[in-house]
């Protein structure tokens, strides 16, 4: 077959540094619009729409959460669609167009009914680029190094995180709306650019002779022509054609009904590990949506401070989640799934439970404010222990089952599928994250609501355990006898 003639810069177009790092700039824009206007939401709701004071705390949470609803509608739908096309690169850039409208509708609504419209629209595009953005980076890297590339892709764009509620509340303070918006535009042109020009793995490999897809006899790595750097993972014989013996368990004995055929990732929801590692990420997902919801009225009610400083006060939390988040996803591929998640939890355990002590102001104000930003770093290394062992959990589950049942999914393989669901748990942790957190604050106050989490932080700890990456020896041992 001759070679098709290639686009444009092809090789650095289809360099797996560029295609992770254009994933990673869609992660970066969609988290750092998400938390530019957390500072905002506040003085956006009392200042342009005259929202009482006494019900400004359910409106913050509610904005937040319908980002987070519209994730979980939209999230499944994308990954089937995803899994469909040809190229991850078209529903990829598709999402950019809610974002965009929703971004606009943001900065110029002048209603409540606008600003839910908005962040709905926000929340179909994080499920867009979160689906089919962490499809892409398993197609480029392969299971076996996906633990350290999401752990540092969420590290990366945990600056987002860390800068947007810092940049949003200096913006707000210093030129007001349009300030915060004007660089929302500025962060979606370079998102558009680099999702236009990326070219994945398997698209460039169609414009190389050497890559003809008829080629099946030949089993060794085919080099490339010097145009293109195809260095993404290469199946073997044995993952291609023979199951492993400790896949046996993943292979489909039954005849698929209806459903599973038009989405065949739910096979593999017989799984108590795929399960468990969907727990997972709606309860890291909760937590963070608690962060977003309560620090900024907690640090205006407790210490009185503006928009700014309760957008500085993030930079505690999200610090050590930056630092050590490609850490712990290196620990995820070296030691597994396990004992990062069990660690993980049970650290938020008294991180969370310590947030009970600046409410009741046992320092005086200054050294108060340094207790709680310390209690807050504490609460950011729990979070970076937490951020990769769903994801890559998943993702083993599910290629064991791809791995077992030779073309049951497809050329594809069912992975935006189950990405999608990925982003369904995370975004409806997200969801209810925000709402139970003011719910909870309101009855019971800041402590007792922190409370609350450290006990269900404690029972995901238990139940990973007993489930994360497998039974643990000893309940394997019980069931052998």
């Amino acid at each position: 077959m001759a070679a098709k003639n290639p686009p444009w810069a092809l090789r650095w177009r289809s360099n797996t540094f560029f295609i992770i790092a254009t994933v990673a700039i869609g992660l970066f824009t969609d988290l750092f619009l998400y938390g530019l206007v957390v500072p905002v939401l506040p003085f956006m709701l009392q200042g342009r729409l005259s929202i009482p004071e006494d019900e400004i705390q359910s409106w913050v949470s509610y904005l937040l959460a319908a980002y987070a609803g519209a994730s979980v509608v939209s999230s499944v739908p994308a990954g089937w669609i995803a899994d469909r096309t040809n190229s991850r690169q078209g529903p990829f850039l598709s999402g950019l167009a809610a974002l965009l409208a929703g971004t606009i509708m943001l900065a110029l609504g002048q209603s409540i009914a606008v600003l839910v419209a908005a962040r709905l629209l926000q929340g179909v595009s994080a499920a867009v680029v979160w689906t089919v953005g962490l499809a892409m980076v398993l197609d480029t890297v392969g299971p076996q190094n996906l633990g350290k590339v999401v752990g540092s892709i969420l590290s990366f764009i945990s600056i987002g995180t860390l800068l947007a509620p810092v940049i949003g509340g200096t913006l707000y303070e210093k030129t007001g709306y349009m300030g915060v918006f004007g660089l929302g535009a500025g962060i979606l042109a370079l998102d558009f650019l680099m999702r236009l020009l990326v070219v994945e793995k398997k698209t460039a490999a169609e414009y190389t002779a050497d890559s003809a897809r008829d080629d099946q006899g030949d089993s060794q790595s085919q080099s490339s022509d010097g145009d293109v750097d195809v260095d993404g993972p290469v199946p073997s014989e044995e993952d291609a054609l023979l199951p492993r013996k400790e896949d046996e368990e993943y292979i489909i004995r039954e005849v698929p009904n209806r459903l599973v055929r038009a989405l065949p990732v739910l096979i593999c929801f017989k799984s108590p590990r795929l399960l468990m590692s969907l727990g997972i990420a709606f309860v890291q997902a909760m937590l963070l949506g608690l962060y977003d919801a309560t620090i900024p009225t907690e640090a205006h009610s407790l210490f009185g401070f503006s928009s700014l400083k309760a957008g500085l006060v993030f930079i505690a939390l999200d610090v050590p989640y930056l630092l050590l988040g490609p850490l712990a996803g290196w620990a995820v591929d070296r030691h597994g799934t396990k004992p990062v998640a069990v660690v993980g939890f049970a650290w938020m355990v008294p991180a969370l439970a310590l947030l009970r002590l600046p409410p009741q102001e046992p320092l005086p104000r200054p050294q108060n404010i340094a207790l709680y930003c310390a209690l807050l770093a504490l609460n950011g290394v729990g979070l970076a222990m937490i951020s990769s062992p769903s994801v890559v959990e998943a993702s083993d589950v599910v290629k064991r089952y791809e791995r077992a049942n030779p073309g049951f999914f497809g050329d594809n393989g069912p992975y935006a599928q189950l990405y999608g669901f990925n982003s369904v748990f995370f975004c409806a942790g997200l969801a209810v994250g925000p709402v139970a957190a003011g719910a909870l604050k309101d009855a019971l106050g800041y402590g007792d609501m922190n409370l609350v989490f450290a006990v269900l932080s404690a029972l995901t700890a238990i139940l990973s355990f007993v489930y994360i990456g497998g039974p643990p020896p000893r309940l394997v041992f019980w069931r052998s006898t």
